[in-house]
């Protein structure tokens, strides 16, 4: 009997980012003039920048014709340059000649935890409908994917036919008058909420311990009678919808029970390592990564660190006692994180704290008492079992 043959997979089989046109959290608005559109962008953009959220906006240049537009390029660009980037003091301006595609934009907004687009002129995964009479949506439908809200113009009370034809949930969806922007940065702000990404565990435990000469991970302090990885792990579940334990290939078989192993898939680079592979795991998550060298630490130092969470932000962390550094291995690194890792690691820095020093990160206060305080030699571990028998 004849084996069938065994199907070739040309590509590997990567759990991809949840990313739109632009980015993980996007709106289009469509339906009135593009005047209309631009100004209800820069009221929200107003109400929802002092909430700390980084808001990015796309939209198209309403120049009249190539002409025009051709007049605007700088000398530099006229010349052939491919790139200028202008330091404008207050901001920065990136003139280019490279593409606008799927592959680019969301790079070009990586800065933004949420982007508003001119929907008149391009898609966004989700999007809000503006009813105003000046401008029908009946030629526009496939735009309409995943319809969020409604915000109707001055004297607009219903829903056309052929948009509740399309939207059979249309009922469901809330509605705004396109002068209650507080009303809509207020939802705006919720629809943001639920959509926080899930937080997940990463007890960092594959290191090789070679100033403490013993596997860091399977000291045991103080009376429980546990390895560090599974009291590190028991914190984190107090958090955290579940926990993974970042180890070593060889590591991953003698874990103790319970205990969820996660072999390093980036090897050779200490806890970005961990951080990699978690990520790659589940780009989709956020994830609290939790060194296993700080017996001192408690539950409550963790749902300090889980209140202070600032999803818009690329992490949240502590910053580090006796300097004005974060504290990288008890960090929440969000989903945004994952590339700016790869970016870092890709100019030869395989240090987490060097991204977070130089990345837009919300820095939480030192927590008190010795919640940090981390052990790395045999004396500072004779010290602590002292301090914790």
């Amino acid at each position: 009997m004849t084996e069938k043959p065994v199907p070739r997979t040309k590509h590997a089989d990567l759990a991809r980012p949840l990313l739109g046109e632009f980015a993980r959290h996007e709106l289009a608005f469509l339906g009135a003039p593009c005047g209309d559109i631009q100004r209800l962008a820069a009221g929200l953009t107003a109400a929802l920048a002092p909430a700390g959220h980084r808001v990015g906006y796309v939209d198209a240049d309403h120049a009249s014709g190539d002409a025009d537009a051709r007049h605007t390029l700088s000398p530099l660009l006229q010349a052939g340059a491919y790139v200028e980037v202008t330091d404008k003091i207050h901001f920065r301006r990136r003139d280019d000649h490279g593409p606008l595609d799927r592959f680019s934009q969301p790079e070009l907004l990586a800065g933004a935890n949420l982007v508003l687009v001119n929907g008149n002129h391009f898609r966004a995964r989700q999007q809000v409908v503006l009813l105003d009479p000046r401008k029908s949506l009946a030629h526009k439908l496939d735009k309409l994917t995943d319809v969020q809200a409604f915000v109707l113009a001055e004297g607009v009370t219903e829903i056309p036919d052929y948009l509740q034809a399309h939207l059979p949930h249309h009922a469901e969806l809330p509605r705004f008058a396109l002068a209650d922007v507080a009303g809509l940065a207020a939802w705006v702000q919720q629809w943001l909420l639920a959509s926080r990404p899930p937080l997940r565990g990463l007890v960092l435990a594959g290191g090789l311990s070679q100033r403490m000469q013993t596997d860091k991970s399977r000291l045991r302090y103080g009376t429980t009678g546990r390895e560090q990885r599974e009291v590190a792990a028991a914190l984190l579940a107090e958090v955290c919808q579940d926990v993974f334990v970042s180890c070593r290939a060889e590591q991953a078989a003698e874990l103790p029970a319970g205990l969820v192993p996660l072999p390093d898939r980036f090897l050779g680079l200490g806890p970005l390592g961990g951080i990699l592979s978690a990520f790659q795991l589940d780009p989709n998550a956020a994830w609290l990564v939790l060194a296993c060298d700080l017996p001192f630490l408690t539950a409550g130092t963790l749902r300090e660190l889980v209140a202070g969470r600032q999803p818009s932000r690329l992490a949240t962390a502590f910053q580090s006692p006796g300097n004005e550094f974060p504290e990288p291995l008890i960090t929440i690194f969000e989903p945004r994180a994952y590339p700016e890792l790869l970016r870092f690691l890709g100019m030869g820095y395989s240090c987490p704290r060097k991204m977070l020093i130089n990345s837009d990160i919300s820095l939480l206060p030192t927590p008190g008492g010795e919640a940090l305080r981390n052990v790395n030699t045999p004396a500072e571990r004779e010290a602590a079992q002292q301090a914790l028998a």
